[in-house]
């Protein structure tokens, strides 16, 4: 089987991954680096079975899985599932339509619009940018006074992912939150993220402890994978009062913090499911 590797810089988790790789019988591996990779869109020369994407711009890992996918490679992820789960806004709207606990979020498209939203939403809230990764530009808004200088902040900006406001109630998590991994139909392990600032993010200092998996979180779990479209993901979890919530769902999630504390081959469980989706 040949088995396209879509990548942009090689980071711990690509080098896990092509390991697990190589280290497979039958498998001959194909890097395709997305910064010299150019495509012919009226043409079909990809001579691979499969393709794992494990880009770090989420704009070429959307376009490039598209344009193999639409030429008959299957992808890991799915374009859909990059679409969805790249974007904060989808991601909630397939949580909610699935009938999933989210927190509760708000959208507007004018700093006036998004200040009423806040003050109907409560504060403390959050506001994030709607595509984004590792806890950048995300506010956590104290007060009416806090909201418009953000919201000040954001019009100067300018930029597109400025001009939308993705408006979230603020869930106090005491210290730490859940992170859990789903390949196809399994939460293969899952672990508490600690950190003394509300953000818990590992990119941004969060510490790891292994987070056994209960029924209600593997349920809640795989249901949000499906909800965005399945496969290989990564769900932020919140514990509430009514039970777990879900944050976010992120696809070319890293992973390099979880394997030793879990115990979990997280490659190797992510390697077999990608050699599955090539046999099918």
């Amino acid at each position: 089987m040949k088995v396209g590797f879509l990548h942009s810089i090689i980071r711990k988790e690509e080098k896990l991954l092509l390991k697990e790789l190589r280290s497979r019988k039958g498998v001959e591996l194909v890097k395709i680096d997305d910064r010299q990779q150019f495509f012919d869109l009226h043409k079909n020369d990809f001579d691979i079975d499969v393709l794992i994407e494990r880009c770090v711009n989420h704009s070429r890992a959307v376009h490039a899985m598209k344009i193999f996918s639409d030429h008959g490679v299957p992808t890991v992820n799915a374009p859909e599932v990059a679409e969805i789960c790249g974007s904060k806004f989808l991601t909630t709207q397939a949580l909610i339509k699935a009938g999933i606990r989210t927190p509760r979020c708000f959208l507007a498209f004018t700093p006036e619009s998004a200040l009423e939203a806040m003050d109907r939403l409560g504060y403390p809230c959050v506001i994030k940018p709607t595509t984004g990764s590792w806890g950048r530009l995300i506010s956590k808004v104290n007060d009416r006074d806090a909201a418009e200088a953000i919201l000040e902040h954001k019009q100067i900006l300018g930029s597109y992912h400025h001009s939308i406001f993705y408006i979230q109630e603020y869930v106090e998590k005491e210290g730490k939150d859940i992170r859990s991994f789903v390949v196809g139909d399994e939460c293969i392990a899952a672990i508490y993220r600690h950190a003394d600032h509300w953000i818990t993010n590992t990119a941004r200092g969060g510490r790891t402890t292994n987070c056994p998996i209960t029924n209600e979180l593997h349920e809640i779990s795989v249901q949000a994978a499906k909800a965005c479209g399945g496969g290989v993901v990564a769900a932020d979890v919140f514990e509430t009062d009514q039970g777990y919530s879900i944050n976010e769902v992120n696809y070319t999630m890293e992973f390099r913090n979880s394997i030793d504390v879990t115990g979990v081959n997280i490659p190797g469980k992510i390697v077999d499911y990608v050699l599955e989706v090539g046999r099918k």
